[in-house]
Formats: C-alpha cells, structure tokens, sequence
C-alpha cells in the first residue's frame, strides 16, 4: 500500500488488536487475526485475505502501521484505490476491532464512495454497511 494510517495505536489497542475479531454473523463483513506483528484481514464470507499489515513499536510507547499489502484482484476484493485501502484498514481496525464510533473515518468512507460513483444520493447507511458490515456487541 502507497497510503498507510498515520493513527499511532496505544499499547492497550495493540493488545486488543492482537486478540483479533470473529465475525459473529452474516451482517459482519470481516475477521481479523494476528501472528505477530503482522494483522491480517479476512473478508468473512469469502475467506479472502484482503489485507496484511505490519506494526512496529514506537520508542515512547504504542505502535504504528510501517506497512501493508492489500489484494489487487478485482473478484475479491473491489477496493482497487490506494486511499480506499488505508481508509478501509484504519476503520476495520478501529470500529470493528475496538469498537469504536470512527464518525469521521465513516463519513470519509461515505464521501469516498459517492465520489466514486458519481452519484452524491448513494444512502451512507448502504456504504457502511456493503464495505465495513456491522460488529457484534463484544
């Protein structure tokens, strides 16, 4: 990936992180896992890794994503644009793994895909839902 989250992850997030995510339901688009430093995300009916992406601590605590493949191939994975990618992989991250609200980082994924699709009336509950899914309350 040429566009990498500029986010510095907490030590506690890290930890959480790498205790991954299980896609509880078919509302649930992904599963995440880690081995390492490497986190790998999985769309979760597929299987299909879509992306993997390396953390390195920080010297004053906490950890920073240093690096990132995603898949390329148009049949599994439909996010072809390098800051769709790093979009997609800070919000998985942090609104399905940790949980959290992540309104901006929706609201760009929104604006992402009508411009996208050249079409500004696409409903932003149908984005987030076709690309992130939902989470399980965990």
């Amino acid at each position: 990936m040429s566009l990498l989250p500029e986010r510095v992850w907490s030590d506690e997030e890290w930890d959480r992180i790498r205790l991954g995510y299980r896609a509880q339901d078919m509302d649930e688009k992904w599963n995440v896992l880690a081995e390492g430093d490497v986190v790998f995300l999985h769309r979760s009916w597929t299987g299909f890794g879509v992306v993997e992406a390396t953390f390195a601590p920080l010297d004053g605590g906490g950890r920073r994503i240093t690096g990132a493949v995603v898949e390329r191939d148009g049949d599994r994975y439909t996010g072809t644009d390098g800051a769709y990618g790093c979009l997609m992989l800070e919000l998985v991250l942090g609104a399905i793994v940790l949980g959290e609200p992540a309104r901006e980082l929706r609201a760009r994924l929104v604006e992402q895909v009508r411009r996208a699709a050249g079409r500004e009336d696409v409903p932003a509950g149908l984005v987030q839902h076709s690309a992130l899914g939902l989470r399980s309350g965990s």
